[in-house]
């Protein structure tokens, strides 16, 4: 009952300081309620465990290839099989191919990501259906019927939980078309290696039943998964992938060139889930753990400075015989009151912080878009409040009722000891110095978010509309396809403000990286090294008209025209890097080139025989959002089709034109889907959102730490100048002048300011030096981010001492003289 007792004091004591407990207890709701969201955050992405059977014993294997630049190659056929007849350590392998799709028969028709998987994938991962069944060993083989199983996320989302779409017929087109039945509803899961919406069996698609699939050692598109055997480790597993990967490039040396530096890695499937967004988490993480320290550091302060000016009050006691431990019970008592209302508010607050950040990882994550807030959080929440309290009780120094230079018994002013006065400026630096991190932390990600925001890519992206309208072959043959975008673009070009309409095979930017490391080819006239391999290019198909449409200037012949169509001519544009890289000081134009690379007898359209080349055009990186040199290969889109993404140059607002050219397509062609219109600066900034989210969140957390800090370093100086009162006082009397005191003011405020950047400068690079052993490609931050957080709060410091300068500067003689 003594420490209830102690409660309902402090309780008494705190209501008579409202103004201070209220800055108490939303400072403290701030720091808890930011750490309890993030460790709901890390908790639900980084260690949650998986809905997989025996997810302990699931792994994930990934062939990858530096030379190339390839962190993931994935498998062919060839080297799943020799892997399942070599390999003991693994009990079962499962498949699974990312193939785009468009699916018709399940509403408006729509482009899905869907994964192409075998019998037995399912069985592999631990995974069950919902609703009807999944994929097994009845669904595999070629003369096996089409069947599609669904995800959670798509049926509920897309389909509102439709119970009825099982049994429904689907039918799916992506080089070819194919017919297939629902059977099933995916348990809510985490979809990898991609977000997919739904599964098939592999007769669904007919690229992978043709024999370039089947037979092609080199023809790389499916990613593998394995469940350990009875009794083996990850380990042994390991070691044996690699040693049978090793002789699978020995036996098949022209599969495997020296300078792509193949290799193999296995690591446990929940790992490589989270691998993606474990350092973004930890380093939000760290983030919230600075603002908690600088919350904790500012109110520490606060209680401080209350303690000495309650030192009559606790000496009286202390003097009426009251122990150190009872003073420190009811200290103790004011904390826990003080640190449980900001967790209550903390935790209250946090929920609405889930969400918003549960978005923002979902960019490295998709497992944060199923975070579920539960009792966790309230125990994070309640076990920081009470390291607060604890901390906060201890801070300030006890009285003692015999000792002669202890705090004495009220005099009329406040007094500040040298212990005191050391504890206060050290918890401002601390607030500083975490402060500073986060600055400096915040500074370096927006200005890299800038300088990729300003990169010029010499294009007029405002005015360049682009859509996805995907190649639709059911019941239609190649001529027939070419027609049907030959009179979309005719008829597209008629609407009035359309400058110039084309087709491409991707979208710029958006689907960076989808075509892999480019493709080996020769040039006529060109001798490489002895020991060299030929030069790579990507491959581009374009219709005429596209460089037109995006801008990009001609340097040398001409564009596609009609004459470059099916059974024409083979002729290609290539890039300014090209031609100098293949034909220096020479004219490219009319010259041939060569396809060499292996993949290209898997790719329909794609021959070996020479290819005349009709332009040249200027370099267009539509890789990287900061342009570079780019070898690109570009294909007449009749002679090379694939995809179907449609471009718009117009002066009219590009999005008033998405209605009109959507009917007009429709009218054409009734299942054809027309989706994600977006003009390209759209895109680009759509590809930037990662980044801009990363600037954001971490400067939001950044702002709050300088704004805690500020008010913190104020507070400090506020208080010296309040306990100084006789000593400015008396030095005004002996002909000081106001000016003096002010500037010393200030710069005991500058001092603490710099005291911390030092320190935060310290503890940062000791911080990123141990990180980096951690953390693969963790940069220190360049020196501009840096000076320019140390500016910013070395300004925002001085600012916030000349308000306490000001008053020191103003203090009246004779009523400072009076007051002791």
């Amino acid at each position: 009952m003594t420490f209830l007792n102690d409660l309902k004091t402090a309780l008494r004591s705190l209501s008579n300081a409202k103004g201070l407990t209220i800055t108490v207890v939303l400072t403290l709701a701030l720091g808890i309620g930011a750490n309890a969201a993030i460790f709901t955050l890390v908790r639900g992405v980084l260690l949650r465990p998986l809905v997989n059977r025996d997810e302990n014993r699931l792994i994930y294997i990934r062939q990858n290839a530096p030379g190339l630049n390839a962190d993931d190659t994935a498998f062919s056929v060839p080297e799943i099989q020799d892997l399942r007849n070599s390999i003991k350590s693994v009990k079962e392998f499962g498949d699974f191919s990312d193939f785009q799709f468009t699916v018709v028969g399940l509403g408006e028709p729509r482009g899905v990501r869907a994964g192409v998987v075998g019998g037995n994938y399912f069985e592999v991962m631990g995974l069950h259906p919902v609703l009807g069944r999944l994929i097994d060993m009845r669904d595999d083989g070629p003369n096996a019927a089409g069947a599609a199983v669904l995800t959670y996320r798509f049926w509920s989302t897309v389909l509102k939980k439709d119970p009825s779409v099982i049994g429904k017929g689907i039918r799916l087109e992506s080089m070819g078309a194919r017919t297939a039945t629902v059977v099933g509803v995916l348990e809510p899961s985490v979809p990898y290696p991609d977000e997919t919406q739904m599964m098939v069996n592999v007769v669904c698609s007919p690229h992978h039943l043709s024999a370039t699939m089947v037979t092609g050692r080199v023809h790389r598109m499916t990613e593998l998964f394995g469940r350990l055997a009875p009794g083996a480790t990850l380990e042994q597993a390991r070691a044996e992938l690699v040693s049978v990967h090793q002789t699978i490039m020995k036996d098949h040396a022209d599969a495997y060139p020296v300078s792509a530096k193949f290799g193999i890695e296995t690591r446990l499937l929940r790992d490589q889930i989270t691998s993606g967004a474990k350092t973004i988490l930890l380093v939000l993480l760290a983030a919230a753990a600075l603002v908690f320290i600088i919350a904790c550091s500012n109110v520490a302060n606060l209680i401080l400075a209350r303690t000495v000016r309650r030192e009559g009050e606790l000496a009286i006691r202390a003097a009426l015989g009251a122990t150190n431990s009872a003073l420190r019970r009811t200290l103790l008592a004011e904390s826990v009151l003080l640190c449980g209302a900001g967790a209550l508010l903390g935790v209250l607050s946090a929920r609405p912080m889930v969400s918003i950040l549960g978005s923002y990882a979902s960019r490295f994550s998709v497992r944060a878009l199923d975070l579920e807030v539960d009792s966790s959080m309230l125990w994070v929440g309640a076990g920081l409040a009470l390291i607060a309290a604890v901390v906060l009780a201890f801070v300030p120094r006890l009285p003692s009722a015999d000792s002669s230079n202890g705090i004495g018994l009220p005099s009329g002013s406040v007094r500040i000891t040298g212990s005191t006065s050391r504890r206060l400026r050290l918890f401002a630096v601390t607030q500083i110095a975490a402060s500073f991190l986060l600055l400096a932390g915040a500074s370096m990600l927006v200005k890299t978010l800038l300088h990729l925001q300003y990169a010029q890519t010499g294009l007029d992206t405002d005015h360049v509309l682009a859509m996805d309208v995907p190649l639709m072959s059911y019941g239609k043959t190649p001529e027939q396809i070419a027609g049907f975008y030959r009179e979309t673009i005719r008829r597209v070009s008629e609407l009035p403000g359309v400058d110039k309409v084309s087709v491409a095979v991707s979208v710029p930017w958006r689907d960076a990286g989808g075509f892999g490391p480019g493709l080996q080819f020769t040039a006529e006239g060109h001798v490489k090294n002895p020991g060299d391999e030929d030069q790579r290019a990507h491959f581009r198909s374009v219709s005429p008209g596209y460089f037109a449409s995006l801008g990009i200037p001609i340097v040398e012949g001409r564009d596609f025209n009609e004459s470059d169509r099916i059974g024409g001519e083979r002729v290609a544009i290539i890039t300014q890097s090209v031609a100098q890289r293949m034909f220096p000081n020479q004219d490219a134009v009319n010259r041939h080139i060569t396809w060499t690379d292996p993949v290209i007898k898997f790719i329909p359209g794609f021959t070996p025989e020479p290819i005349r080349i009709v332009g040249v055009y200027a370099d267009f990186d539509d890789q990287h959002v900061i342009p570079g040199p780019q070898m690109t290969i570009y294909h007449p889109f009749e002679q090379l089709m694939f995809g179907g993404e449609l471009f718009v140059r117009t002066s009219a607002n590009p999005y008033s034109l998405i209605a009109p050219i959507t009917r007009m397509i429709h009218d054409m062609s009734t299942d054809q889907p027309v989706e994600h219109p977006m003009t390209l600066s759209d895109v680009r900034s759509e590809v930037l959102s990662a980044d801009r989210l990363n600037s954001i969140v971490f400067g939001g957390f950044a702002i709050v730490a300088l704004a805690i800090a500020v008010v913190g370093v104020a507070g400090v100086l506020a208080f010296s100048v309040s306990a100084r009162t006789r000593e400015f006082g008396i030095r005004l009397a002996i002909g000081s002048q106001p000016s003096r005191l002010l500037a010393g003011v200030i710069a005991q405020g500058a001092f603490m300011a710099a005291v911390g950047v030092i320190t935060g400068t310290v503890l940062g690079y000791g911080i990123a030096r141990l990180a980096n052993r951690y953390f693969e490609g963790m940069q220190m931050p360049s020196t501009l981010p840096v000076v320019a957080s140390a500016f910013v709060l070395l300004a925002a410091a001085v600012v916030a001492s000349a308000l306490p300068a000001a008053r020191a500067a103003r203090i009246d003689v004779m009523q400072a003289l009076r007051s002791d």
